[in-house]
């Protein structure tokens, strides 16, 4: 998921810099305004803890494996653009500190994880809400927003792949849609057991408590 240095083209990963940077720029204005910025601590303990979660890695069929994304979990605990900010704070400092993602690609791997897998999923879980209202399908919505979301992220990745010539999308995306269709499964695991306990434990930690 994490897209390496030298795989995209120039033109490519200079655009997808320009329309991350840009979007958050405006997340960031956003912020400042935003009555809930008295929480940083909580968008602190989040961001530490979806970090330490993407450090550990699980295995997935053929020996490769994966690892949770947060994107999902971010936004429903924190708003959407408040968890777009800070899944690209981690992205980034994944990006500079453990080189998991190249810096040429960062712009990228904050398009398709920060964006479209998070804020994307989020807007999925909230139309999921709406759609079948009440407690127990909350932890159903959480899981299939988390699980699309890295759906949504690996396609995504397959298209740039394949707009800067590093393999054929007709290849490149059947192939990581497979093998994120079984990370997806952890991802959704995880983040459904994390928001339902905090929903019995702290509810008022939750931006959207009310859906």
């Amino acid at each position: 998921m994490h897209i390496p240095d030298g795989l995209l083209d120039t033109k490519t990963w200079v655009s997808m810099s320009l329309i991350s940077g840009g979007i958050l720029a405006g997340a960031l204005r956003g912020l400042k305004r935003d009555p809930l910025l008295q929480r940083i601590p909580v968008i602190g303990m989040t961001a530490a803890f979806v970090f330490a979660a993407q450090m550990l890695n699980f295995p997935v069929a053929g020996g490769t494996s994966g690892h949770f994304m947060g994107g999902v979990f971010c936004c429903i605990l924190l708003g959407p653009w408040t968890g777009f900010i800070t899944m690209s704070l981690v992205l980034t400092i994944q990006c500079l500190l453990f080189q998991d993602g190249g810096l040429t690609a960062l712009g990228a791997n904050i398009f398709n994880m920060g964006l479209i897998g998070s804020v994307g999923g989020f807007y999925l879980y909230f139309f999921f809400r709406l759609l079948f209202w009440g407690d127990r399908t909350r932890p159903v919505a959480y899981a299939f927003a988390s699980w699309t979301s890295v759906m949504l992220a690996a396609a995504f990745a397959a298209v740039e792949l394949s707009i800067s010539g590093t393999i054929k999308l007709s290849l490149g995306l059947p192939a990581m849609l497979g093998s994120h269709a079984l990370i997806g499964l952890g991802e959704a695991f995880i983040t459904a057991s994390a928001l339902a306990a905090i929903w019995r434990v702290k509810p008022e930690f939750m931006t959207m408590q009310k859906f």
